[in-house]
């Protein structure tokens, strides 16, 4: 293992990590007062939830060995995850890396579906979409799987988080239906700073987004 690679990707993930918090102040700024701590929260609620199933069976499911589809559960609960080198730096730091990528790409729906979805239903589906689609997808592409072996390349995330977030939320969004009032109602940003915040932020967090997954 490097040890400036490991210092890197420690910074990396605390900087992609950063990016869900900024994409609440981005995401809360843009809708009205009434609605920004729902709308904020819907970002916040990702990192305790996504985060721990990516931890107990998410990561398993994109990085396992598995087949063409799916990664077994052989690392279920981050059995045999540890210390030793994953490249040259520390499999549990490659596994929260991509944690914090599972993460952000969960909360980026909820930008689709802003004052039209109640909270609890929200958190049921991104909970079930991080393990029934994320997780999946990430194995095809980052974990050997079929996209993988046809030459895929996503370096940071094009098709696993980008894309994959956009169907998410245009199929939310279709399936949600539209927002009552809008057009008819003067729907005015809650606070128009703190969406600039988050701007600066997410563009700071990009750092580790894009240079972080080089690995090193």
């Amino acid at each position: 293992m490097n040890q400036a690679d490991t210092a890197w990707m420690l910074v990396s993930a605390a900087l992609v990590l950063l990016m869900t918090p900024a994409l609440a102040f981005f995401y809360g700024g843009l809708v009205r007062s009434k609605n920004v701590l729902n709308v904020m929260m819907m970002s916040f609620i990702s990192l305790g939830f996504v985060g721990v199933l990516w931890a107990v069976v998410g990561y398993s499911l994109a990085f396992a060995p598995g087949n063409d589809y799916i990664g077994d559960l052989s690392r279920f609960a981050l059995k045999g995850v540890g210390l030793e080198a994953q490249g040259t730096i520390p499999h549990y730091l490659f596994m929260a890396y991509q944690g914090t990528f599972a993460i952000i790409t969960a909360a980026l729906i909820s930008g689709a579906i802003v004052d039209r979805m109640r909270f609890s239903a929200y958190l049921t589906f991104i909970c079930l979409w991080a393990l029934v689609v994320y997780s999946p997808v990430a194995h095809w592409v980052w974990g050997g799987g079929w996209l993988f072996k046809m030459g895929a390349l996503d370096f940071a995330g094009g098709t696993v988080v980008h894309v994959n977030a956009g169907v998410a939320a245009l199929v939310a969004a279709l399936v949600v239906g539209p927002l009552k009032g809008y057009g008819a109602t003067a729907m005015l940003p809650h606070n128009v700073p703190f969406t600039l915040l988050g701007a600066g932020l997410l563009w700071f967090g990009w750092f580790g987004f894009n240079a972080g997954s080089a690995l090193s």
